[in-house]
């Protein structure tokens, strides 16, 4: 069910910080239209950490009537509290989406045994789809192969987002797991090498502004046409690099700005691109063809 290119969404504001839904309207009909494979909503992406649970609310309500059953709708919904990322997944999986990613617990720094019990606690709760998020580089927190590999003998965890970059680190999973978690990379510039070691596809980026690049490269992968795909991949490594020249979302949410896609509104701590990078990342965007 969850495969190919995942768009991990932004979330379009106006200049004073307030939710645009009709801009993330007009967003997921872009996306559906150009063949993005599934929508996960809230992620760090979508600055969930700056999102009150109203407007949790609204959101994935507002998006889940949208797309219907048109593609697969994944819900961000961890935190560093294992009751409040129980709470949060109930609430979305109530609401009707698909599936929950869940990030390691940021800034507590639990030990890999405090990992699989809040990760377990959360599945034996919640009886929804249950994508593991590792992020260390944002949370101070690695989850590692081998307890991943423990959390796939849970019924409901199906997926782990690993966004380390560490390629060995799909072989190692796939191995020890024997197969019973998807693999999804959550670092678009080792997407393709990721796929090609046996990863279901990429919660992605670079999705925001090149949805059919995107989706065409991860299918060229699946179907074996590596060359095809590591083309396609060769042509979007620009933005794969200057999307994160300062932290996510910020250059995404000013690329998709001078598109005409959405307003400028980013919420604090995060602030707008600075200015001396608008340059190199309105030239990735020109080599790339988006605009």
């Amino acid at each position: 069910m969850f495969h190919g290119s995942m768009v991990a969404l932004i979330t379009p504001m106006f200049s004073d910080g307030t939710v645009d839904f009709n801009s993330l309207s007009e967003l997921i009909e872009w996306h559906i239209n150009n063949q993005t494979d599934a929508l996960v909503i809230l992620g760090t992406t979508g600055e969930s950490a700056t999102i009150n649970f109203a407007e949790r609310q609204d959101i994935l309500k507002r998006v889940v009537k949208q797309v219907g059953e048109r593609v697969p709708v994944i819900a961000g919904t961890g935190s560093n509290s294992t009751a409040e990322t129980i709470n949060l997944t109930r609430n979305a999986m109530e609401l009707g989406v698909d599936a929950c990613l869940i990030v390691t617990p940021y800034y507590n720094k639990p030990t890999q045994e405090g990992l699989f019990k809040h990760y377990k606690k959360v599945a034996d709760t919640v009886p929804i789809p249950i994508i593991l998020y590792n992020v260390p580089g944002r949370t101070g927190c690695d989850l590692l192969p081998e307890t991943t590999c423990r959390l796939a003998e849970v019924g409901n965890i199906i997926g782990l987002k690993e966004a380390t970059g560490d390629i060995k680190r799909v072989n190692e999973i796939l191995d020890k797991s024997n197969g019973k978690i998807d693999l999804f990379s959550g670092d678009d510039a080792s997407s393709l090498e990721f796929l090609l070691a046996g990863g279901r596809g990429v919660i992605s980026v670079t999705a925001n502004v090149a949805p059919r690049m995107m989706h065409d490269m991860c299918k060229a992968a699946a179907q074996g046409n590596e060359s095809l795909a590591t083309e396609l991949q060769k042509r979007l490594m620009p933005l794969h690099t200057k999307l994160f020249i300062e932290p996510n979302p910020i250059p995404v949410k000013w690329a998709l700005h001078s598109m005409g896609k959405i307003e400028d509104g980013i919420r604090l701590p995060l602030t707008e691109l600075t200015q001396r990078h608008e340059e190199s990342l309105h030239q990735a965007m020109q080599e790339v063809g988006i605009i």
